[in-house]
């Protein structure tokens, strides 16, 4: 050791610069600096992910933004063609060129429009935003444990399972791994796994309380948060999502169903026909749809309303599954877990008590959460 020390000390052209009892002394905490490094290491890959998701986000934010302008600017077009092709068809001249150009443009927008909507631009970009705030998240849980907590290898297992339940949860890769845009069945995300007991680690250690700041008011107290996380807000995000996917599979079909109209139309133009009527019509209601559907982002509403409901499905575990914990020493701290469940609905204690009051009384006739982000849009 001593050999390894004057060795690192020539080589760096200093003398006895770095003493043998240190390199002793990291010698002996081996175990604890393993399990530093390892999450050091994590730390960096979730660095990396956060970095990702939010470039990839952009990516197909924009080309949510320029397939739409792209695919109504030809859809436009297209029908323009096809209504010059009826007047020139009046006066003698030659139609040819002018319905074999809607024709084309028209089923180029209809293969578009096919793609757009099977992939939802909209809802990728904010399937990449929610990971990009959980990664943020994730990345600071894990330089508190480091900051202020005292890590062994269990902690590296759990952080692990977090980042691999994320990368399922939103995945990178668009064809092989991309979620399914219209399920059978709305359901709410879920980023964490299942079999990992949500409780926090308690980092209080300055004395201690009774049964840990917990009390039977305060048990009491969140067994009716629970109850109207589940009857109202869970309920209420489950129904809105049913809602905006039925309307977004409708607008799905109609776009290219309309522009595919339109095409046939426009093949078919000729003076005192109806088909001129046809192709315009329809090419104009087809822009009409898909400014609706991808300018309005339907999609990333129902991503919204996915990921809102996992977000209190989580709170919902997460309270349930420290009230099952019966040692109340193995507990977060109660008045630091009523606090942060108090902050995550956005509201205060006191407004939190009240919410619990009144549930009890069975004279409830609110939501739970308060955050202006999760009710946007609500209707």
């Amino acid at each position: 050791m001593r050999n390894l020390g004057e060795e690192l000390n020539i080589r760096d052209g200093f003398i006895s610069t770095i003493p043998v009892e240190k390199i002793n002394d990291r010698s002996h905490n081996s175990g604890t600096n393993i399990v530093t490094t390892q999450l050091y290491a994590i730390l960096e890959a979730v660095a990396d992910r956060v970095e990702m998701h939010a470039n990839i986000g952009e990516q197909r934010d924009n080309w949510n933004t320029h397939l739409l302008n792209s695919i109504n600017m030809i859809t436009l077009t297209a029908a323009t063609m096809a209504g010059v092709a009826a007047i020139a068809g009046g006066i003698g001249m030659p139609l040819l060129a002018l319905k074999l150009s809607s024709t084309l443009l028209y089923s180029a927008a209809t293969g578009m429009l096919l793609i757009m909507n099977k992939i939802q631009p909209s809802q990728l970009s904010e399937e990449q935003r929610n990971a990009t705030r959980l990664f943020k998240q994730l990345q600071s849980q894990v330089q508190t444990l480091l900051a202020i907590g005292t890590p062994t290898q269990e902690d590296v297992k759990e952080v692990m399972e977090k980042v691999l339940a994320l990368d399922k949860a939103y995945p990178l890769p668009l064809l092989s791994a991309m979620l399914e845009k219209f399920p059978a069945k709305f359901e709410p995300a879920v980023w964490w796994p299942k079999n990992q007991v949500l409780q926090k680690k308690n980092f209080l250690h300055e004395g201690k309380q009774f049964n840990n700041g917990w009390s039977e008011e305060l048990e009491m107290e969140m067994r009716e948060v629970v109850k109207v996380v589940e009857r109202k807000d869970i309920e209420d995000h489950v129904r809105l999502g049913n809602l905006a996917l039925k309307i977004n599979k409708t607008l799905a079909i109609s776009g290219p169903l309309l522009t595919g109209i339109a095409a046939l139309g426009s093949a078919f133009v000729d003076n005192g026909s109806w088909a001129p009527i046809v192709a315009v019509a329809a090419g104009a209601l087809a822009s009409t749809v898909n400014a609706f559907e991808h300018g309005g982002q339907v999609g990333m509403v129902i991503e919204m309303y996915r990921n809102c409901g996992g977000f209190f499905q989580l709170l919902k575990d997460s309270i349930e599954t420290t009230l099952e914990e019966r040692d109340f020493e193995k507990r977060e701290n109660g008045e630091l877990f009523e606090m942060k469940v108090a902050l995550k609905l956005g509201r205060s204690l006191s407004q939190l008590r009240e919410l619990a009051r009144k549930s009890a009384s069975s004279h409830i006739d609110e939501v739970a959460s308060k955050l202006f982000l999760f009710w946007i849009f609500r209707v």
